[in-house]
């Protein structure tokens, strides 16, 4: 009777799970630079209309015999023509603008979730007539409505501001959003939720939602933007029934007073800078997210590779692998076309 050696069997070491796709999300997010800063500069902006009315050294509608002075110790962005404090301005302005952009830019989220969603997975007649709404917001002139709407409410104050302007730009999110959900409708974990005996909302709200999440992002941070400009915009035009005090409302007095013609440009300065780090933000934001659903966007760059030959060359990762042409030896590409032509004859002569 042969007897067999027993045979050692190593302990396999237990495979390196890899996180969760949320926790992935969430890693990624911040190991992006973009989202990375958009995020800081953005915080700081914040925290600025959070405690930026409070630690105002002055009132910024009180007058003082400082006229026209300059930035200094006790002015940090210097005075008006009537002596008004112009950084205790910007501190005050900043929470009218954040409160306006943001909640503009939720509620036209909200809108555009739930009809553009809607519209996207209802068929038939319901789903076009959905889709009519939002056509027809979608060429109404918003900013005159703002106007017409802010100057007939005078005491209305932001919320009203941030109301109009989420109730009017809500048309394009719900298109790209209704895109996206018909082209999500006809795949195959949606046909099998459907199969499963699953009910339409709960389909919408656990199949559908996630991965539009990204997109949902996307769309509420050009809605902030675009609700920053607009207030800034209407209040440097002099439109009434916005706040007392907002960047647009300083560069209105500025160009008033023609701040720009008599030399005092720490009137104006400080609050455009404001607006365009503001923007420049929630731009990089807006990119960051961008480039973290889509790999493609990705900062592309180089890394040292191993070609068919064994070498170790530096390659252009982006779009696609390229060999880089600066420096490289052209001997590895001549190899692999070689290697391609080899391939394509033996598969050629195994036809025969």
């Amino acid at each position: 009777m042969a007897v067999t050696a027993p045979i050692d069997v190593a302990p396999q070491e237990p495979a390196a799970t890899s996180p969760p796709p949320t926790i992935r999300l969430r890693l990624r997010s911040l190991s992006n630079r973009k989202v990375a800063v958009g995020f800081c500069m953005l915080a700081v902006f914040i925290l600025m209309a959070i405690i930026g009315p409070w630690i105002a050294p002055y009132d910024p509608s009180a007058r003082s015999a400082a006229i026209l002075q300059g930035p200094s110790g006790k002015h940090w962005f210097g005075t008006t023509h009537i002596g008004q404090d112009i950084f205790s301005q910007v501190l005050e302005g900043s929470r009218s603008v954040i409160l306006v952009g943001f909640g503009a830019g939720l509620i036209a989220t909200v809108v555009a979730v739930l009809f553009g969603v809607t519209a996207g997975y209802l068929a038939g007649a319901s789903g076009e007539a959905v889709s009519a709404v939002s056509n027809v917001f979608l060429v109404l002139p918003a900013l005159p409505l703002i106007i017409i709407i802010t100057t007939a409410i005078p005491n209305g104050g932001d919320w009203v501001v941030a109301l109009v302007i989420g109730l009017t730009s809500w048309a394009w999110g719900a298109r790209i959003l209704r895109a996206q959900t018909l082209s999500l409708r006809g795949r195959d974990f949606i046909e099998a939720a459907r199969a499963t005996g699953e009910s339409t909302w709960r389909i919408i709200l656990f199949e559908i939602l996630p991965n539009l999440t990204a997109i949902i992002a996307s769309s509420f941070v050009g809605t902030v933007i675009y609700a920053v400009m607009t207030e800034v915009a209407l209040a440097f035009i002099g439109v009434q029934g916005l706040n007392a005090w907002n960047w647009g409302s300083i560069l209105f007095w500025a160009q008033s007073e023609e701040a720009l013609a008599i030399g005092a440009w720490w009137w104006f300065v400080p609050a455009g800078l404001a607006i365009a780090l503001l923007g420049t933000a929630l731009s990089l934001l807006n990119f960051g997210i961008d480039e973290i659903v889509n790999p493609r966007l990705r900062s592309s760059g180089t890394a040292k590779v191993r070609d068919i030959t064994g070498r170790m060359v530096r390659m252009r990762v982006g779009f696609t692998p390229v060999l880089a042409q600066n420096g490289a030896d052209p001997a590895p590409v001549k190899v692999a076309a070689e290697v391609a032509a080899a391939g394509i004859a033996q598969t050629k002569d195994g036809a025969r």
